[in-house]
């Protein structure tokens, strides 16, 4: 009786999820259908159906049409550049917060992670007054920096708890072996961060890559714009011309299910193993 319990059971399970991944997937199949489509199709003759003509049109004009290729390419370096500097802040940060334990390092500890409770609404008008008296205005760098502090409060998160997990006798015995601090931290400590590390890349990464709000503040040069704020702008000049945009929309998403399709199970692995410690 008990296993069939647990086999009705399991089966109901497997229907939920399946279920629930056509749901899911639907969306990116129809705005793959969706950009090989001429107007006519989408809206009167075949809007749910498969395309009748598989030709390359759409794409070829989403490219003529749109920089997306200087979208693409400025939307990387951003990306990037805000990955690199998010991980050799948080990295020496929550090293150093971890490991020395005192009144100064929990308050600028306290500091930092309270960037989570701040919604960047709130800091809008400040950071483009910085912004434009540090000369960065309509720069990829007006941009980069403020990604980077938006990043450092998650960052510290996930980093902090992982490093209270590795035991300190590890650096103690380094330190009795005649290692000095950067042999130990980069020979024995940082390999074993590989995990908080590469969470910390991907969901950076989708951060930078997604993000519109302050691109659209601080961003107003056709050439600096990132891809999410070029096809904003795409959408309103070429609103006709909904195939060609769907076109746009499925280059902008490749990197994101990319990523997805081949390290999902990493990034539930690593963020089950680094970020619920300590």
């Amino acid at each position: 009786m008990g296993v069939h319990k647990f086999t009705k059971g399991r089966l109901i399970a497997y229907i939920v999820m399946a279920v629930y991944a056509v749901i899911s997937i639907y969306p990116l199949v129809w705005l793959f259908f969706y950009s090989f489509k001429t107007n006519e199709e989408i809206f009167v003759t075949n809007p749910f159906g498969l395309p009748k003509s598989w030709a390359l049109t759409n794409y070829t004009a989403a490219l003529e049409r749109l920089n997306i290729l200087v979208y693409f390419k400025n939307s990387l370096i951003v990306s990037v550049c805000t990955i690199a500097l998010t991980l050799i802040t948080s990295l020496m940060f929550c090293y150093v917060v971890a490991r020395a334990q005192n009144k100064l390092t929990r308050f600028f500890q306290s500091l930092v992670n309270s960037g989570l409770f701040i919604p960047i609404q709130a800091v809008m008008i400040p950071l483009v007054i910085l912004v434009h008296k540090f000369g960065m205005t309509n720069s990829l760098l007006s941009v980069i920096i403020p990604y980077t502090a938006l990043s450092l409060p998650t960052a510290c998160i996930v980093l902090y708890g992982f490093y209270l997990s590795i035991p300190i006798a590890l650096e103690e015995s380094a330190y009795m072996d005649g290692a000095n601090f950067g042999r130990t931290y980069f020979s024995i400590i940082l390999p074993q961060m590989k995990s908080p590390v590469f969470v910390l890349i991907i969901y950076t990464f989708i951060y930078t890559w997604n993000e519109l709000s302050l691109a659209m503040v601080l961003l107003t040069k056709d050439i600096n714009k990132t891809l999410p704020l070029g096809l904003a702008a795409f959408n309103g000049a070429h609103s006709t011309d909904w195939g060609v945009i769907g076109a746009a929309l499925c280059i902008a998403c490749g990197p994101m299910l990319i990523i997805y399709l081949f390290f999902s199970n990493q990034i539930t692995d690593a963020m089950a193993s680094s970020g619920v410690k300590g």
